[in-house]
């Protein structure tokens, strides 16, 4: 049996070893899964490698303080995020060992183009992954209101973009309100991937009593790692799978997430999608006036053709009444004729002739009065369908500019036009002229 060693001495045995044994530096990759900062600028660090959920090693790190303040510095200007926990790292490091302290390792650089091409290569992953699944183009098939007056909003209160939103929304020119709902999320961080979804349950539970007419997802840009939560896979299926059409205003154009390429409709900005709700209303609100219009003037066709048919008829009447007036002049002169020539006939004779003659005059003038009223029954009837008062009725205006039809004259913008109705009068002014083919 060997001499027993002390503690101490086996620690610095140990120490010696690695120090005799292992190179001066090596290349290491792993996950930062707590960071810590003193006040002297010194940074700690726990390192995890993962295996699934599992954790299969663990170490602690540290970054002396004038290292630590150089390297940060670089790492965030190329990746445009500060050193966290969560992030995967390639690391240069030194192994140490403290006779109290335990085995540890000092960090003298860290390559930031790791970190970036990580998350690249999952980023990729989760994309193909989801084309496998034929998730990428599920949520385009919903179809998306013209009008979407019932808008459900996933955001932070307290980020700049949702405020963008809220107030192009509200300060619209065209006076155009949406309904728009807030559900809290997180943007960023461990807990944004969570609460992003816990946010769309909810508004998957509210859109089964009231529907939504469109989930907007907005955030306002940032750093490329700052929107890593976009690209998670788990967020990226609940939203291709949305009941709701998504529309997505994450960041600017170069920012592109797994997010925006699930969604429905993706623009660059809150900004641009609160612009884009609004683009819809004014187009539907357009197309309107324009379907008014073309209404307007068919009535005004519709009128002018019915004018035109109650001349012809008046005409008409006008010419019949002539006629019977002549018809029955030659039987006035002939039944005279009849009566002269009875007087000059002796008595018992003239009287035969008489009460015949009565006779035909009596079934005569009862046929001519039972025409007669038969012919000013469908006049009535007729003058009645063309009453220009039906049309009021029927909801048609008449618009005037100075007493005389709109089509009788040349209308400019600043002219004022008088519109009447069954029971009122408008009066408007033009101040906007469009042409369209008749």
């Amino acid at each position: 049996m060997k001499q027993p060693l002390s503690l101490l001495d086996l620690n610095l045995l140990v120490k010696d070893t690695l120090e005799n044994q292992l190179d001066p530096v090596y290349w290491v990759i792993a996950e930062i899964a707590d960071l810590n900062q003193a006040r002297q600028g010194h940074a700690y660090l726990e390192l995890v490698e993962k295996q699934g959920q599992q954790i299969a090693a663990k170490v602690r790190a540290n970054i002396w303080a004038y290292t630590y303040r150089n390297l940060a510095t670089r790492f965030e200007s190329i990746t445009g995020q500060s050193l966290n926990s969560g992030m995967k790292i390639l690391a240069q490091v030194s192994v140490t060992f403290h006779e109290v302290y335990g085995i540890s390792l000092n960090i003298r650089d860290i390559d930031p183009n790791f970190t970036l091409g990580e998350r690249a290569r999952i980023r990729q992953e989760v994309i193909e992954r989801l084309a496998r699944e034929e998730l990428l183009d599920k949520n385009k098939l919903l179809n998306l209101s013209r009008v979407p007056q019932r808008v459900a909003v996933i955001s932070s209160i307290t980020a700049a973009g949702y405020g963008d939103f809220v107030k192009q929304l509200q300060n619209n020119r065209y006076g155009f309100q949406v309904n728009h709902s807030l559900f809290q999320a997180t943007l960023q961080g461990n807990e944004a991937v969570k609460t992003l979804i816990a946010a769309l349950q909810l508004v998957f539970s509210q859109h089964e009593a009231n529907p939504f007419d469109a989930l907007i997802l907005i955030r306002g840009g940032g750093a490329q790692l700052d929107l890593d939560c976009f690209d998670n896979y788990d967020l990226a299926r609940q939203l291709a799978n949305s009941p709701i059409p998504v529309i997505t205003g994450i960041g600017h154009e170069r920012d592109e997430t797994i997010a925006d390429l699930v969604a429905h409709t993706k623009l660059k900005t809150p900004t641009a999608t609160a612009e884009f709700l609004l683009s819809g209303f004014l187009e539907f609100e357009e197309q309107l006036e324009w379907q008014w219009k073309q209404i307007q003037r068919s009535a005004e066709l519709m009128r002018h053709s019915e004018e035109r048919k109650l001349q012809e008829l008046e005409h008409r009447l006008q010419q019949h009444a002539k006629f019977n007036l002549q018809k029955e002049k030659e039987r006035l002169y002939y039944t005279l004729k009849q009566i002269r020539t009875l007087a000059a006939q002796p008595l018992h004779l003239s009287r035969i002739k008489l009460n015949n003659l009565s006779l035909i005059l009596e079934k005569s003038s009862k046929y001519r009065i039972q025409r007669g009223k038969e012919q000013i029954e469908a006049i009535e009837k007729d003058m009645q369908r063309l009453n220009p008062q039906r049309f009021f009725e029927m909801g048609y205006t008449r618009t005037e500019i100075n007493g005389i039809p709109i089509q009788q004259v040349e209308i400019k913008v600043g002219d004022e036009i008088d519109t009447y109705g069954i029971q009122n009068k408008i009066r408007s002014k033009v101040i906007k002229l469009e042409n369209y083919g008749k």
